[in-house]
């Protein structure tokens, strides 16, 4: 590998530099052009690029300095720009277009190894955090292909269900998840952790597992009200690292068409209907504090019987806590009056879509989960 590329058109400065940096023990390359100095920067990827300011021909050290800083491969190279411009506009100007330090000629010797060597520890530093980077980036990737896997598929059948999950970031706090406690009840919910990132991730596929394998203790799980209170008491943001969740949690009686619900703070379930004058939006919502919030917290359950031709809707409000181009947001009710515009069923796709392109292209984001149960 080579430490340090020396690219300088005069002979003089050139058998200096290259004769010093080779006593210290360093292995060195030459250039004697800028475009020679590119394409062996480019093959070589050096630790340390030390260049001329003033090299003859059209691509001069800024050029080159600016060529290098750009490219991916040398991020990390530390680039020393040699100048004989002492004036602070001049060394403000290189070191503005990407240069990491300047050196002054003529060199001074002493100056010009603890430049280089200053250059080579920055160099190893930034590998070093490169690395780490993207060794971090490789475990989230695992991590969130684990969550991901938690989350249950589409399903058709008898009750057809279809959901997606578009976290802000690699990893959100958003999760959903339905399955048949008996062949005629079927269990449906959709939380949202308080935050972002690995830690939301974390607590939204305990609060997952836990559910899953019903393995709150003396809790009856066609309750909701009872389950949203284990909850509570299980999940307090004290233990928690100060994070809460919301939840939306519904039991439906496949046989009499019975859906029995409770939230604790999440944004209502809407049921769309197809009647004969149009379709009707039931906001179906209990109210209830964030899990986590308070450990005497009460929760409520509600009945509702479910027309046949229905859809419901279980989504978080990174659907309609959406910015858009007028700078208004789209709003629950907005949200609402769209679920409930021209077909009673609209694909989870179609609608996340819709979503996107409403959202100002400035704006941030936030996680969005969004579940459909058809129900005919």
């Amino acid at each position: 590998m080579t430490d340090i590329l020396v690219i300088e058109h005069d002979p003089i400065t050139e058998h200096f530099l290259v004769h010093t940096l080779r006593q210290q023990g360093y292995t060195v390359t030459t250039a004697h052009t800028g475009q020679e100095g590119l394409t062996q920067a480019k093959t070589l990827q050096p630790a340390v690029i030390i260049c001329d300011w003033n090299i003859p021909g059209t691509v001069d050290g800024l050029t080159i300095c600016q060529t290098v800083k750009q490219s991916i491969d040398l991020s990390t190279t530390f680039f020393l720009l040699l100048t004989s411009r002492h004036s602070i506009a001049d060394r403000v100007k290189g070191l503005e277009l990407g240069a990491d330090d300047l050196l002054s000629t003529p060199v001074d010797v002493n100056e010009l190894r603890a430049r280089v060597r200053a250059g080579l520890r920055l160099h190893q530093l930034a590998r070093d955090l490169r690395q780490q980077k993207q060794r971090l980036e490789d475990e989230l990737a695992e991590a969130e292909a684990y969550v991901r896997s938690l989350l249950p598929h589409s399903q058709g059948g008898r009750v057809p269900i279809h959901a997606r999950f578009v976290p802000s970031q690699q990893l959100g706090g958003d999760c959903y998840d339905y399955y048949w406690l008996d062949p005629d009840y079927l269990v449906m919910y959709l939380l949202d952790v308080s935050g972002h990132g690995l830690g939301s991730a974390l607590l939204s596929t305990s609060v997952l597992n836990v559910l899953r394998s019903q393995s709150l203790p003396d809790v009856n799980f066609y309750r909701p009200e009872k389950v949203l209170k284990a909850l509570n008491e299980t999940f307090q943001m004290s233990d928690q690292n100060q994070k809460y969740f919301t939840i939306w949690y519904g039991v439906l009686n496949c046989a009499n068409r019975q859906l029995l619900y409770a939230s604790a703070g999440h944004p209502p379930a809407i049921l769309i209907s197809e009647q004969p004058q149009g379709f009707s939006a039931e906001r179906l919502r209990t109210p209830g504090m964030p899990i986590g919030m308070m450990p005497e917290a009460r929760y409520q359950w509600q009945r509702c019987q479910v027309p046949p031709n229905s859809t419901l809707y279980l989504f978080s409000d990174g659907l309609y806590e959406v910015l858009q181009d007028n700078r208004e947001y789209i709003g629950l009710d907005g949200f609402i009056d769209f679920l409930s515009q021209g077909q009673r069923q609209k694909h989870v796709d179609d609608i996340l879509q819709s979503v996107e392109q409403r959202r100002s292209a400035n704006s941030a984001t936030d996680d969005m989960s969004l579940v459909a149960i058809t129900l005919d």
